[in-house]
């Protein structure tokens, strides 16, 4: 894909209305102080720090499994599960990894449920529902952005469908590598592979949507 495709790609699969830096901005307390709070037991030091990267976990959960309702509830599950395990969180670890590992364990055992539960494979099926209307209450409330055009565009479809003939595992490297922005180090920390299996799915994945996304080659 060329630039300009993989820039409508990273802005159609960004959270809405997030920055594109999960980490403090400037005069913003940094998030290794804000976790020393939290470990303390302080509530308002949490709610800052879940306000802080909400957006990128709840678009990476989305981005999974496409579901804007189970997409809410498995990103809250997520911070509930990160308050718990916030007092055994060690500083000389980087917070975003370990966030996403968390974030990580929490869908696939969705996704692993839902396969026990329908009593088959795990397949594309469970992975792209989209049937929840944008206006249902279990939703988070979204602010207006330029590229929400590009969502509803047919390259936001075509880059939609194209990550929808992905297995999970590859669809969660291709994320955390060109949206998340994550090392092939980090990759590995979250999805608890070695680098070359990161090194695998990525190849795997950009070979697979530059072949279903080739055809736009020379239109942008």
């Amino acid at each position: 894909m060329n630039f300009f495709r993989w820039l409508a790609f990273k802005q159609l699969m960004a959270p809405a209305g997030a920055s594109s830096d999960a980490g403090a901005g400037d005069g913003e307390i940094p998030d290794h102080k804000l976790i020393e709070a939290c470990q303390k037991g302080d509530t308002r030091a949490f709610e800052t720090l879940v306000t802080r990267h909400r957006g990128k976990v709840y678009a990476m959960v989305q981005n999974m499994i496409k579901n804007e309702a189970d997409a809410w509830d498995l990103s809250q599950e997520v911070f509930l599960k990160v308050w718990k395990a916030l007092p055994r969180f060690e500083a000389r670890a980087k917070f975003s990894t370990w966030l996403y590992r968390i974030t990580h364990n929490v869908v696939y055992d969705w996704l692993r449920k839902r396969r026990i539960d329908s009593a088959g494979e795990l397949d594309d099926g469970i992975l792209n529902e989209s049937d929840i209307a944008a206006g249902a209450r279990t939703t988070p409330t979204t602010v207006a952005r330029p590229d929400q055009a590009l969502a509803n565009s047919e390259l936001g479809e075509r880059i939609n469908a194209a990550l929808a003939t992905l297995n999970a595992e590859h669809r969660e490297t291709i994320l955390l590598r060109e949206v998340q922005g994550f090392d092939y180090k980090e990759i590995a920390k979250v999805m608890e592979c070695s680098l070359g299996t990161v090194m695998s799915r990525l190849y795997y994945a950009r070979k697979k949507l530059q072949a279903l996304l080739g055809d736009e080659k020379g239109k942008d």
